[in-house]
Parts: C-alpha cells; structure tokens; sequence
C-alpha cells in the first residue's frame, strides 16, 4: 500500500519567543516525516531562529511586516522586545496582519493552520475551505483549570474564591490555587489583550471555533485533562507528543562553556525566568541573594529589573565582590537548550514556562519551580511540584505572593541534597518522567498518531 502523501501544514504562533521556538520545534517533528511547513514569522525575529530549523529544505519561514501601533517603540515586532504591560499591544499589531495572512493561505494553499492566539483565524481559512487547528503550547491542565464552558458562562464575574477551586469535574483535586494567584486570576478575567478583546474571549474564540484543539504532552500524563477537555468542547483534543527538542545547528559559546566547565559536575544553579518576567526590583535582589546563601556556582539569567537601565545597577550591595568567580549573573538571550545539557548544571530555577519545563524534564538536572505569576505557570507548577512530585516549588507568601532569599536558598538545599528524603522522591520521580519521555517508542509513536489524526480530520 502506499504512503500517503504528505501534509503541507502553516504555522502562525503568538509573536513571543515563548511560543515561535514550540511551534518550530514541533515543525522539525512533522518535516522529520516528509511534511511540509509553511512557518509565518515576524521579520527581524527569523534570524533568531534559523539555528533551530533543521530541515529548511521543509520548514519555509515566510517573513511577516508587523504593522507600527501607537505606544510600541519602532521596530518591536515580539513580547521580548517590549516590557510585560506593552504585550496587548503587540497582540494588536499581531491582529492588523490578517489581511497578509490571508494572502499567503491563498498563495500556497495549506491543508490545515496551527494558531494560538489569532482568534479570528477559524472564521479566515472556512471561507478558504482550509482547516484550522488550535495548538496552545500552555498545558491542558491550564486550559482545563480556566477556559471551560463551565468557567466562561461567567468570565468577568468570577471571584478569587471561585478559582481557588477547579471547576466541577476537573479530573485532579491537588491542584488549587494560592489566595494571591486566584486574586490575579480573577483580575485577569476583565483584562484588555489587543483590539479592545478580552484575554480570555480571544482564548475561548480560538477553542470554541477551531476544527479540532491541540496540546505538547502523552497520555501518560495528560490524559485526564484531555478527556475532560473534549467533553467540554465536544471536538477532538489531540497530543503532539512530548516534542523533546531537536539538538540546534550551533555550540554553546567558547565563553560560557569555558565558565560552566570550570566545576565540578552537577554542582551548578542555572536560573532563567523567561524572556518576559521583569522582577520588581526588592524580589530581584531577594533571588540574588538567596542563589548567594545556597554557596553553589551560579548562572543566572534574567530580565534588568522595573525602573533599572542596566542590571549590574540593580545588584544588591557588595553583591558582585563577594560572588565572584562563582556567580554570573545577565540580561538577555541565552542558549538555555545547550546550557541545561552542560554536565555542569544540577540544578535549574525556572519561572514554570511550558516550554522551559519540557527542557528541564528531560534533562538530569533537578528542577526548582519560581512560577511567574500568569496563568499557565502557576498550574504548570502546581502539576509538576503537587502533583508529579519533580520539582519543588519557593514557598511565598499565601497573601502577598513574595520570596525570600531564605525560601530560594530552601528549595535549592532540598533538591541538591542527596541525604533529603523530600528531594530523593522527586529525583526519583524526575527521572521516571526522564525515562519517559525520552523513550524513543513513545516520541515516535506519539508524533506518528498525532500525523495520523490530523489526517482523519482532513477527511
């Protein structure tokens, strides 16, 4: 019998880093069978990227002008060129390109559509008999947790004691909300996020529209929420598969891998808050502090903090003479991929970002969990330090929200400490899931059913 022919898929991500290197990662699976990608990305932003596609006979990068929108600086085309409280606007400029994004599903004709955010995407490809697919890199268990039909019949009038609870049905009782995270969640149900939409309307539009929804992840793990997903919504709910990265086409710089190699094997911190998160600037210093209190090496990379022009202005004082040597800490874009794989890295302090934590799952290092506050990383915390037991997560203030350095210094000692009955537990279980999803049965299967059934709902 033959093969069937292959698919020729577009992608169109949210325009964040967060969400363009999934998608890409995700394409490499599906050009690794002979599938073909049409990837839509901003510009100046495909540079950044290019290293990541490994079959560009495949995967075409077809570059987007983001139109200027009032308030952003000249240029910005992601959320990492612009501050956390500019990203509405970048959704609106995001939403100004339709009509360019119509135009190039008329010119090269794909079969189906991956988008995220772009809500009004399932309304553009039925008119152009294309299908369209709602590939959301935040985990199920979020969506499960927030955007349901259940949750949405009364969006803006949800209270914070409402979401300290899941909804009715939902299929894991452990995971709940602090008071200060239902509290944000409850405010963020009224908040603006590009063209005068809602957040999460635009969310809702997306999964309520779409041809079918999709997830990264197994069965293994989540099963229950997919399940609990496709009654809610009544349409296939599908899973890529783990999508454990491709290693890139470059090397970890001279400089920082000539730094990491001068310790001692899993001796190393590695902390990376994400591209977005800028720490407000006494939670910036209660972090550098308490990587100091742990006595380990450390790498830290993060974003100058609220109302600094550089970072080194923000350090605490004395801070840079008393870690030097054993502390670097940065702002910027860092190889975090080739950096985690250093066998000089032990431990890795993650902000909870889903594609961060695919990363840190499937390396040896042991994961601390520094949830930013925004809605997929507080459940992606609580599912991976509550409920899967892989990561311990800094305790903070019920009220407040806030670390301390004593807090940090805490769930670093109890990961890294051989002789801690806590930590043997979630090393243990770090290295089940580890096992698992780097079994090559369960990535090729996975990504192979995930083929199949996009072809089922082609028809």
């Amino acid at each position: 019998m033959d093969a069937p022919p292959p698919l020729h898929i577009a992608m169109f991500p949210w325009f964040a880093m967060g969400h363009l290197t999934p998608f890409l990662h995700l394409s490499n699976k599906f050009a690794k069978r002979g599938h073909k990608i049409s990837f839509f990305i901003p510009k100046r932003t495909q540079s950044k990227l290019e290293q990541f596609n490994l079959y560009p006979h495949l995967i075409t990068f077809y570059p987007i002008n983001v139109p200027h929108v009032d308030g952003l600086p000249h240029g910005a085309e992601t959320t990492s060129d612009v501050s956390f409280a500019l990203g509405p606007l970048v959704m609106t400029a995001m939403d100004r390109t339709e009509k360019d994004i119509e135009a190039l599903l008329i010119q090269l004709k794909p079969q189906i559509v991956f988008f995220d955010l772009a809500y009004w995407l399932p309304n553009l490809t039925q008119r152009l008999g294309i299908k369209s697919f709602q590939y959301l890199i935040v985990n199920p268990a979020t969506v499960a947790y927030t955007t349901t039909p259940t949750r949405m019949r009364h969006n803006a009038n949800l209270t914070e004691f409402d979401l300290m609870q899941p909804p009715v049905g939902y299929p894991v009782s452990s995971i709940k909300l602090h008071s200060h995270e239902a509290k944000f969640f409850a405010s963020k149900r009224t908040w603006e996020f590009g063209g005068g939409v809602l957040f999460y309307d635009r969310l809702y539009g997306g999964l309520s529209l779409s041809n079918a929804i999709g997830f990264k992840g197994c069965r293994e793990i989540e099963g229950p929420y997919v399940d609990y997903l496709e009654d809610q919504f009544g349409k296939p709910v599908l899973l890529s598969g783990p999508v454990i990265p491709e290693p890139p086409n470059a090397v970890l710089e001279e400089k920082w891998a000539s730094w990491l190699g001068g310790f001692k094997d899993g001796s190393v911190i590695y902390c990376a808050l994400g591209s977005e998160w800028k720490l407000p600037h006494d939670q910036f210093q209660e972090l550098l502090l308490g990587l100091e209190l742990t006595g380990l090496p450390f790498f830290a990379v993060i974003k100058t903090p609220i109302g600094f022009e550089t970072i080194e202005a923000a350090f605490p004082q004395g801070f840079n003479e008393r870690v030097e040597g054993r502390g670097i800490v940065l702002s910027g874009w860092i190889q975090q991929q080739l950096i985690l794989e250093h066998p000089s890295v032990g431990c890795f302090i993650t902000h909870c970002g889903a594609g961060s934590l695919t990363e840190a799952l499937v390396n040896k290092c042991q994961i601390v969990l520094l949830p930013h506050l925004d809605t997929d990383h507080v459940v992606n915390a609580r599912m991976m330090g509550t409920n899967l037991k892989v990561g311990i997560e800094v305790e903070k203030g019920e009220e407040d929200g806030l670390f301390t350095k004593e807090s940090v210094r805490k769930a670093v000692k109890i990961v890294m400490d051989d002789e801690n009955g806590l930590g043997r537990e979630v090393r243990e279980n770090h290295t089940r899931v580890r096992n698992l999803l780097l079994s090559p049965k369960l990535e090729a299967a996975s990504v192979d059913s995930f083929s199949q059934k996009l072809r089922d709902l082609l028809g």
